[in-house]
């Protein structure tokens, strides 16, 4: 928060009470009681729970009791409202020996001094430095190693990420070093750029500016606010609103809980204060920093447990969060310090006794519990979860919400979106969404069924549906828990300044393209395992060769000869399609939550989509040649033979038709994969995609030449060219000279058929093409179904 364009701000100040010292921020306001998330905790029983709000107004603080019981003095007498200053000292709840607060003013820092906090316009917080380094006359280099001259103790950190250079005309410049979560300048990726004094540099956790001749670093330790401004969504021609202008203040270590009856506009809320689905209007601010405009850099700081799983369940625990950590953490990290986070997350979620289980068979609380450890990995200041607690019983939903309490006192901020309502108790607030996402009530959850007027929540929630929902929102804006919990708590709704070039917006840049080969290689190791996990998949594998390929050799015998060429030729066809398709068609569908996660937290989407191809690529290929050989490998070929000619001297399909059929075979039934890929990617649920199976199944045997005239018809010809079935038909046919080996029909007087090299080599091509353009269309449906904001 800042203050408005022209209006002169209000100077920092120290505030000390009888145990603590602390540095307010004229961009935000402060909250005095007894309530441990008050900003200011006064812990004496004279102290009312919610007794005063200390905020900026112009350019002087102003101190407001919000209707305490015992008063607040100044010099002996009650005040109501004060203006505050250096030298000011008020009591609370006695005005002889209540309590205390004295207010100091803040010198500037002096050249070669060490500053005590950064501007808001800069930083968006005020802090005390976690570092201070002189600038000497050369490079100074920043990472995680102890050779540097910054050293950043973050594993998101490279080795040696970014270095800050003098330039020859005076001024600085930072420099990514090739590193692999980033260097952000004012919250934009940059590969090099100039800085000033104003300018944030944002590596990892910390942010780092310069002052008077030295870098300073700031750590985000993750006691961090969370203050939403006036946020509304529309979607439709007919803009209907799904949020209205909702908005609330959190401070640092609060777990929020954000209930309401269905299609009150939970699920979008939670999507705009993660910069998924960016609000229309409005403003979300991380820690006094505009979350949208500088979303490319926070967003490594969020972390968000969806409702469905985001974990591969075939893996055991520790297996899932170490792939998980070799994605998010640098490829320069040492094994043994992603083991070592990896044991430290395991640990702090009290799952070590199930860190060697397999997910699939923990319960559905302690499935919960290693989602959320995959999200701490790498230390999110700000967790969010959506359902945690749905589908599980009484005892585990406490032991979830008692849990993310443990959370956010260690030191996050945490938000639950729930429809349950059992264990509210234990959150610092509670934000009531009224049907079309109206704010029905904000504060502490105990206060809210007194608000309403029920004693239970259904009666609560039933009045939403048969009230006008636009009463809720007016009551509770005209109520004194809105005026004691939203009103006095944020200041007013202007966003931050911003320092960065160009127009604010919720775009993230361009992405880094570093990592591309490292990630691809995890994903493979990942991805393989998986397979290797699932018994019913590697079954399937191994029995459907054989089973089509004996298939294929009841028909031909002992030998192809004309009676039996056609059905031989279609069994192999069949069978390439079907393993191809079978194989893909429910890989990309099934791990859709997984990969909108890890999209938005740098995994790149053509290095997913080559992993699927290279694993399901290898076992198709595999399949494909096993198939062939099983079905007609020794085989004898008697060609059809002109009247009263002598039977010939027949051969076994061996050398070099063998070897042709087996690449014809595996080359259709690769490209039947990567058809199998789109369609996983087409549809939006894993029922969808048999039912689709069948259908291209069943358009590809067709379209194959065998089955429907379609040499020199109109439409269909051309329509074949983009059907894999018809030229690994073709191939397979070419080779066996199926125009000299079955009886002459129209079909097989095909040109597409002619025992031609030239020709087969052109049906290849064709594949391989067909394989790419799939792939193409992979990468471009798998965009649709990404977060908003990543799709660039």
């Amino acid at each position: 928060m800042g203050q408005r364009s022209g209006a002169p701000a209000a100077p920092p100040l120290m505030v000390v009470t009888d145990t603590d010292s602390q540095l307010i921020d004229p961009g935000r306001s402060y909250h005095l009681g007894r309530d441990p998330t008050s900003e200011i905790v006064l812990d004496d029983p004279r102290v009312s729970w919610h007794h005063a709000v200390l905020h900026a107004t112009g350019d002087h603080w102003q101190l407001e009791d919000v209707g305490s019981t015992n008063g607040t003095y100044d010099d002996g007498r009650r005040i109501v409202t004060e203006d505050v200053g250096p030298g000011t000292r008020v009591r609370f709840g006695n005005p002889a020996d209540g309590p205390s607060a004295t207010f100091a003013g803040l010198p500037r820092p002096q050249p070669g001094e060490r500053p005590s906090l950064l501007t808001p316009q800069s930083s968006g917080t005020f802090r005390s430095p976690s570092a201070v380094l002189p600038l000497p006359a050369r490079a100074v280099r920043i990472g995680r190693s102890h050779d540097n001259d910054l050293v950043l103790d973050d594993l998101v950190v490279s080795r040696h990420h970014a270095e800050l250079r003098e330039l020859p005309g005076g001024g600085h410049e930072i420099v990514d070093l090739d590193s692999h979560n980033g260097t952000y300048l004012n919250g934009s990726p940059v590969r090099r750029a100039p800085v000033g004094p104003a300018d944030i540099i944002g590596i990892g956790h910390s942010a780092l500016c310069l002052s008077d001749g030295h870098l300073v670093e700031y750590t985000d330790t993750g006691e961090i606010s969370l203050d939403v401004q006036g946020l509304v969504v529309r979607v439709g021609p007919d803009h209907r609103m799904l949020l209205d202008h909702v908005g609330f203040p959190l401070a640092e270590k609060a777990l929020l809980a954000v209930a309401g009856p269905s299609g009150a506009g939970k699920s979008t809320l939670l999507n705009a204060l993660t910069g998924l689905r960016p609000a229309d209007e409005g403003t979300v601010l991380y820690d006094g920093r505009d979350l949208y405009r500088d979303y490319a850099e926070l967003r490594r700081r969020i972390g968000l447990v969806p409702q469905d799983d985001i974990l591969h369940t075939q893996l055991t625990v520790r297996r899932a969060l170490s792939y998980a950590a070799e994605l998010r953490f640098p490829g320069d990290t040492d094994p043994h310090e992603r083991e070592a986070r990896v044991a430290e997350v395991i640990h702090e979620l009290g799952l070590d006794e199930r860190a060697g289980q397999v997910i699939a068979s923990l319960s559905g609380g302690q499935r919960k519990r290693v989602s959320v450890a995959l999200e701490l990995l790498t230390k999110p200041s700000l967790l969010f979860l959506d359902e945690p607690t749905s589908g599980l019983d009484p005892g585990m939903e406490r032991s979830v919400m008692h849990m993310l309490r443990g959370l956010a006192d260690d030191g996050r901020t945490v938000v639950v979106v729930t429809h349950s309502v059992l264990s509210l108790n234990v959150c610092d607030r509670l934000l009531v969404l009224a049907p079309g996402g109206r704010t029905a009530y904000y504060g502490p959850p105990q206060e809210a069924l007194a608000f309403f007027g029920f004693d239970e929540w259904p009666a609560a929630f039933e009045a939403f549906e048969n009230d006008d929902h636009g009463v809720w929102q007016q009551r509770y804006r005209a109520s004194p828990q809105y005026h004691r919990y939203i009103a006095t708590e944020a200041a007013p709704a202007v966003p931050v300044p911003s320092t960065a070039a160009g127009p604010a917006g919720p775009a993230i840049g361009r992405e880094k393209p570093q990592g591309w080969f490292p990630q691809l290689a995890t994903l493979v190791r990942r991805y393989a395992a998986v397979l290797a996990a699932d018994r019913l998949f590697l079954t399937i594998m191994v029995v459907l060769p054989f089973v089509i390929g004996g298939m294929c050799r009841a028909i031909a015998g002992t030998r192809i000869s004309q009676e039996n060429a056609i059905n031989c030729l279609i069994t192999l066809c069949l069978g390439a399609l079907l393993t191809g398709s079978a194989n893909s068609v429910r890989e990309l569908v099934k791990e859709r939550e997984i990969y909108r996660r890890e999209r938005v937290v740098g995994l790149s989407r053509s290095a997913y989509v080559v992993s699927k191809v290279v694993v399901l690529g290898a076992v198709t290929v595999g399949q494909a040649a096993l198939l062939t050989v099983v079905g007609i490998a020794g085989v004898k070929i008697a060609p059809k033979l002109p009247p009263g000619a002598p039977p010939p001297v027949t051969t076994g399909v061996q050398m070099p038709q063998l070897p042709e059929l087996i690449v014809a075979v595996a080359v259709l039934a690769f490209s039947a994969m990567m058809l199998g890929l789109v369609v996983s990617a087409l549809v939006a649920q894993e029922e969808a995609t048999m039912p689709l199976l069948v259908l291209v199944s069943v358009v590809q045997i067709v379209f194959t030449g065998l089955m429907l005239k379609l040499n020199g018809v109109p439409g269909l010809e051309q329509a074949s060219w983009l059907v894999p079935s018809r030229w690994g038909l073709s191939a397979m046919a070419r080779t066996v000279d199926l125009h000299n080996l079955s009886f002459p029909t129209v079909l097989t007087a095909d040109p597409l058929f002619r025992h031609e090299r030239r020709g087969w080599l052109l049906g290849m091509a064709a594949l391989a093409a067909l394989s790419v353009a799939y792939g193409l269309l992979v990468l471009a449906l798998l965009r649709r179904h990404e977060p908003a904001v990543m799709r660039k």
